[in-house]
């Protein structure tokens, strides 16, 4: 009897846990193929390709004002992939932007020639550029928006940037390079 008493609730324990392990085996690989079909039936969300088409334009503009070569992507511009490369290209570029490799030079020679909306004849903007110099590193720039003081300050200082990459150094500015230490 006693072996009864110890042996019964032992096999009803043994009966009960064999049944719920071999439940909990049976039914995880039928979660796993519910899962697995109701992400492949998902469809594609539906992009806007008119926000893609904004995000690839601000690229293009920057890498234009930067002097780089425009990206491209073969993906039509409604689809996820292409909306994740022009988001996550757009900051890269704009990020790149916001330093111009001179940019404390530029502020200094700002800081002696005058307004970054300085609209003077014959001279424009914050780092008073010339007509010539505008149509000779900025064309561009100069047909789309105008002379200097309708820029920004980094667009300014980037075509400013194009003009020192080219050769002609801090030497546009004579005397406001010397006072700044640039030349």
């Amino acid at each position: 009897m006693d072996n009864r008493r110890v042996l019964l609730p032992l096999a009803i324990a043994v009966l009960v846990g064999g049944a719920a392990a071999s439940s909990l085996s049976a039914g995880t690989p039928k979660l796993r193929a519910v899962a697995k079909t109701t992400q492949a039936r998902v469809a594609p969300r539906h992009v806007n390709p008119r926000l893609t088409r904004n995000l690839r334009a601000v690229t293009w503009r920057w890498e234009i004002v930067m002097g780089l070569r425009r990206s491209r992507l073969a993906a039509p511009l409604n689809a996820p992939r292409a909306l994740r490369f022009w988001r996550r290209h757009a900051r890269y570029v704009r990020r790149l932007a916001a330093r111009p490799p001179h940019k404390r030079g530029w502020l200094c020679i700002h800081h002696f020639e005058g307004s970054w909306r300085d609209s003077g004849d014959p001279y424009w903007g914050g780092l008073q550029m010339d007509r010539g110099f505008m149509h000779s590193y900025a064309p561009r720039l100069l047909l789309r928006r105008g002379f200097a003081n309708r820029w920004t300050p980094l667009e300014q200082m980037w075509v400013a940037e194009r003009a020192h990459r080219s050769g002609r150094g801090f030497y546009p500015w004579p005397n406001t390079a010397r006072y700044c230490g640039l030349i």
